[in-house]
């Protein structure tokens, strides 16, 4: 499992990153405090606090250096 903070701070960041991990065939798990999420449900996203960074967690063995690439314009520092 890999674990990046990544910034949802507008519709369009949501639906976009939601567009890009569906296409991928493992679990993402969203983290905001004591609140877990799946990452594919954009329902679930907008219950979160995004005015701050989320933890997103990457349920994947192999392809991890993929994802990352995919989800670079999301993933903060």
């Amino acid at each position: 499992m890999k674990t990046v903070k990544i910034s949802l701070n507008s519709i369009d960041k949501v639906k976009a990153f939601v567009n890009d991990i569906t296409r991928f065939d493992y679990d993402f798990d969203l983290v905001s405090g004591r609140y877990v999420i799946d990452a594919k449900s954009i329902m679930g996203i907008f219950s979160l606090d995004l005015s701050k960074p989320i933890d997103l967690n990457i349920h994947a063995e192999d392809n991890v250096e993929e994802i990352l690439s995919v989800l670079k314009a999301y993933i903060v520092s």
